[in-house]
């Protein structure tokens, strides 16, 4: 069974693996981004009202590092591990589990220390669980479907965030039972993908190597390429979307155009309108880049779309303007996320550690979750405001687009 497990792709995945494996993103990203985008911020905002900028910078910044250091670790033992159920789906269901507990735990925190242990646990179980996801595309898919499928897996991320604003505004109404109700949905949309889906055994451990967290950039050029293009790219997204929901009630002054509601009703508004672009572009991204085989040139032009909404934030702080900029950014990003995704994956050094490999890759993704605070905090106390923090957001996605041409083995 080894040489099943380890053996490059060649038939399709059908409707249903694609399926389940998108409901087990959804129940990730719910996790991610229901803190992410409302509960962290609201829970900061009680806790240290006065400082809540920095204080939320540091909570999500350690919990960044967090997942920085724990997806590849995480991914490098599910590499290598040998039992009855496989080697990825033990995995992704320890991660559902221990990140609702650590949701639960957040759930009760009065303090800012409280809720930055919280956090750290629940991104160390959701990156463990999010390595081994992210493995089931070069592990089941072949090359010439990856794009789809890549598409398909990014509407759940796209969808996730409408559905956990929703569930931690509306279903649930406060932050309390925002992060229980979390902490219950994420096992369960889960369970599918691994109750019904192949996970190949290994019947031999690979040994376990310290030096294979380092991937000589001379020996594998296009993955260091790869890794640059998707740690700008994502440096500038987390820089302009981190204080989002304050730039709404200082900047555009959401609550006073709007008597009676409230900053996060009108982030919930632009999420809804960026899912229904990404919805509609990230599918069909996809398949184009599959179907023409030219997947830097829509990296590249996606990511060029992506800029224009942070250019239109940083000169019209407007209500009309963010709405738009909310829809052009998921036309961008919908494309960008579903081609980069089929790409990372032709560029892997190894297929013993496609998991390793790829939570190397994501920590282009966490990466720049930490050093995000450390630049835009700054930056928007006192360094510029938004405008600056906005434009510096351009100038680092700009420059990530235009890098994935570095690559050379992918068309």
């Amino acid at each position: 069974m080894t040489s099943n497990a380890l053996a490059e792709p060649v038939r399709r995945v059908g409707p249903w693996w694609i399926s389940a494996i998108s409901l087990g993103n959804l129940a990730l990203f719910l996790g991610y981004l229901g803190p992410l985008q409302v509960l962290l911020p609201e829970q900061v905002a009680a806790v240290a009202p006065a400082g809540k900028e920095g204080a939320l910078a540091w909570v999500t910044g350690v919990g960044a590092l967090v997942a920085m250091l724990g997806n590849p670790i995480v991914g490098a033992l599910s590499d290598r591990t040998v039992g009855r159920w496989g080697r990825r789906h033990p995995w992704t269901l320890a991660g559902a589990l221990t990140g609702g507990a650590a949701l639960a735990f957040l759930a009760f925190q009065s303090t800012v220390v409280g809720i930055a242990v919280g956090w750290c646990l629940a991104q160390a179980a959701l990156n463990a669980m999010q390595a081994a996801l992210t493995a089931g595309v070069p592990d089941h898919v072949p090359v010439s479907q990856r794009g789809e499928v890549s598409g398909w897996i990014g509407v759940p991320q796209a969808v996730g965030v409408v559905l956990a604003v929703v569930l931690v505004t509306m279903v649930a109404t406060t932050t309390r039972s925002g992060y229980l109700l979390l902490a219950v949905v994420i096992p369960l949309c889960v369970l599918p993908f691994i109750l019904t889906t192949p996970d190949p055994r290994l019947t031999e451990r690979p040994p376990f190597r310290l030096a294979s967290f380092w991937i000589s950039p001379r020996r594998h050029p296009d993955f260091f390429w790869a890794w640059i293009t998707r740690f700008l790219m994502q440096l500038g997204n987390s820089m302009a979307t981190l204080y989002l929901l304050y730039f709404l009630t200082d900047a555009v002054g959401y609550e006073r155009l709007f008597p009676g509601q409230k900053a996060s009703d009108g982030l919930l508004i632009l999420i809804l309108i960026y899912t229904v672009c990404v919805v509609l572009t990230t599918v069909v991204g996809g398949v184009v880049s599959d179907r023409i085989g030219r997947r830097k040139l829509l990296v590249t032009v996606s990511g060029i779309i992506s800029t224009v909404p942070t250019v239109m934030l940083a000169f019209w702080p407007l209500w009309p303007v963010a709405m738009v900029a909310a829809a052009v950014l998921g036309v961008g990003f919908g494309v960008y996320n579903a081609v980069d995704n089929a790409l990372v994956t032709q560029v892997l050094p190894t297929a013993e550690g496609r998991a390793k490999d790829l939570g190397i890759i994501n920590i282009a993704n966490s990466g720049p979750q930490v050093i995000a605070p450390v630049i835009a905090g700054p930056i928007v106390a006192g360094l510029g405001g938004y405008p600056v923090l906005f434009l510096t957001a351009t100038a680092l996605a700009l420059l990530g687009a235009g890098l994935v041409w570095r690559i050379k083995s992918v068309p």
